[in-house]
This record gives C-alpha cells, structure tokens and sequence, in this order.
C-alpha cells in the first residue's frame, strides 16, 4: 500500500476544526457573547418561544447544562423563563429586548466570521467543499455503524 500525500486527513480537519472553533468564539465573544449564548439566542430566535426540554434538544446540551446557561442569561437579562399554563412542569423561554439586541450583535459577528472563512474561496469550491465533507461524514459514520472501515486507495487502515 502506497504512503498518503501529506498527513492523516483526521489530523488535517481536526487542527482546522479547533483553529476555526477558537477563531469563531473570539469572534462571539468580542460581541460579548458566547457560542453557547449564540446557540440558544439563534434557537430563540428561530422559534420566537421554546420550552427548556426543546431548546437542550436544538442546542445539543445535557439540560443540567442548559439551566445553568439560562440561569445567568436570565441575570443578564437576555431571557425570561415562565411556566406553560397548559402544563406547569414547563418552562417557556422567550427573548427580551436586550435578548434581541445581543442576539443581533452576534449574528453580526456570526455574519463577518462566514464572509472571513469564505475569502477567496469560489461558490463552486464552497459547494465542493460542502460536498466533501459530507462525504467523510458518511464514511465516519459508516465505520461507527459497521464497526468496518471501508478500504479504499490510499486510505490509511484503522488501528
């Protein structure tokens, strides 16, 4: 078996993944935010009003985690959290003004980020791109479903 060109595409995508992750929350938070502010802000605002259970489900977050996220976003007066009178083992989260002041800021932020990452690069180069790694993404989860990794020229062999 011939030696790859360059280095393990893993080690590739997951060094660009953490530079643009870092890169991405310095952005966020010199709007004075937060990626998981930014997430459930977007959330919000998608949905105008969410319960507490939906809005861990959109975030991807343990919903421990999402109390103590809305715990201080409430004290910064980002949201308000209220009981469902159809059912009062529900909370209903909802933007305030200063929610949607903070939720613009960041979008802007979210905006200027994707015009920085997408410089020089062409629709179709990004399409490709988009294309692409969806593909490795089946190929990762092909392998967790089968347990197998599928062979292919000049791929590097699990384990």
């Amino acid at each position: 078996m011939s030696r790859p060109p360059g280095p393990p595409i893993g080690l590739r995508l997951t060094s660009t993944a953490k530079a643009l992750s870092r890169a991405f929350d310095e952005a966020l938070a010199e709007a004075g935010g937060s990626r998981p502010t930014w997430l459930i802000l977007l959330s919000l605002k998608m949905k105008r009003l969410a319960n507490q259970r939906q809005l861990a489900e959109e975030v991807g977050i343990e919903g421990a985690t999402l109390t103590h996220h809305l715990d201080a976003m409430e004290a910064d007066d980002l949201l308000t959290r209220r009981r469902d009178p159809t059912n009062r083992r529900v909370h209903l989260v909802e933007l305030t003004k200063h929610g949607e002041d903070a939720f613009q800021r960041m979008r802007g932020a979210a905006a200027e980020f994707d015009r920085r990452l997408r410089a020089g690069i062409s629709d179709a180069e990004i399409a490709q791109l988009g294309q692409l790694l969806g593909r490795i993404l089946a190929n990762v989860s092909a392998e967790a479903a089968t347990g197998e990794v599928e062979r292919s020229p000049g791929r590097i062999p699990a384990r």
